[in-house]
């Protein structure tokens, strides 16, 4: 058999007796690779775009604002990618966390360190009941997370008076979060070690093989013992949790809790899920990919500033950064019927 070439044609292929499959498969291969290998490309352009209109993008002050600001993004982009890896969206994560805000700035002051426990723990429990009546009903995981984006949004309405409330007792139950260690700041290094720990368990934990197999194609997961249910309340419980960690970072920089303010963040969390090269039809992707997909929404929101280009746009940029990621990493063989 002679060593398939891509300067083969079809019929060179079929007279020399190589498969067509196996050529498919390679190309198949290369693709992928470029995929992984392009969010980091596109991340040293933007740096190098944004380091020429603004010289002073590189120096240690800007970095460290950056990486502070990318901290609250990358909690939500955790979960959210787990979420996508499975084949479902989670809408509600910015106004869970904007609901846990509020939260947070009403039982700090009393509670102390058990407000903060019981808000994380409201927030995965949030997350785990809307994966798993997504799995036993069947309603795809958009409807059943936009009908919670309402909820929440509603109840940190109603729970705030429509206000932003501040925090003034109790922050030191925060500021583990926030602060410096040396000159690096301590905010990507809380979230970049959670990001990490979740990372090792997807990785020698049986749970990361679960998630990626129903990802790819649940009904051979099904068949061959994983329990759906169970998985998908799991992914979505960790993006609650997520949206906690979110809030309790976010109440930390700013000392303050209010009904919208995560809600502004949730297309970048997404952009930042897809352009990393997490497929959004599922099963591909993961959270080293995010990290990247993070950094590259980050310094693209600094760009916009950098650049003099209205702030208005900055939503239509992440809308066009989704649409193009997709249409990159999509995985066309999932979808009989686009619709």
């Amino acid at each position: 058999m002679t060593e398939p070439t891509s300067d083969l044609t079809p019929a060179e292929v079929i007279d020399s007796g190589t498969p067509i499959s196996h050529l498919r498969k390679r190309r198949s291969a290369l693709l992928e690779a470029a995929v992984s290998l392009m969010p980091l490309a596109v991340l040293v352009v933007l740096v190098a775009l944004v380091s020429a209109a603004n010289s002073d993008f590189l120096s240690l002050r800007s970095m460290q604002a950056l990486t502070i600001e990318a901290s609250p993004l990358l909690f939500l982009a955790l979960g959210q990618t787990l979420v996508i890896m499975i084949g479902g969206i989670d809408l509600s994560v910015a106004a869970l966390a904007s609901f846990a805000s509020i939260l947070l700035a009403l039982w700090l002051p009393d509670l102390g360190a058990a407000a903060v426990l019981l808000v994380l723990l409201i927030t995965t429990a949030a997350g785990a009941i809307q994966g798993y009546i997504q799995a036993k009903t069947q309603v795809p995981s958009f409807i059943v997370t936009l009908s919670g984006q309402g909820i929440f949004l509603s109840a940190g309405l109603i729970m705030s008076g429509a206000s932003t409330l501040a925090v003034t007792h109790n922050l030191e139950w925060l500021n583990w979060m926030t602060g410096m260690v040396g000159p690096i700041p301590r905010d990507p290094l809380v979230a970049l070690g959670i990001v990490a720990l979740v990372g090792a368990g997807m990785r020698w934990l049986p749970i990361g093989r679960y998630i990626t197999a129903i990802g790819n194609i649940e009904l051979v997961a099904l068949l061959s013992g994983i329990r759906a249910t169970q998985v998908r309340a799991f992914a979505f419980g960790l993006s609650g949790l997520s949206a906690g960690l979110a809030a309790v970072l976010i109440v930390a920089q700013i000392n303050s809790g209010a009904p919208n303010l995560v809600t502004p963040l949730l297309l970048p969390t997404i952009a930042a899920v897809v352009v990393g090269g997490t497929a959004i039809t599922g099963g591909s992707g993961g959270l080293a990919r995010t990290v990247v997909g993070v950094l590259i929404i980050s310094v693209l929101r600094v760009g916009i500033a950098a650049m003099g280009i209205d702030a208005s746009y900055e939503q239509l940029v992440y809308g066009v950064v989704i649409i193009a990621s997709v249409g990159l990493t999509i995985d066309r063989s999932k979808i009989a019927i686009l619709k």
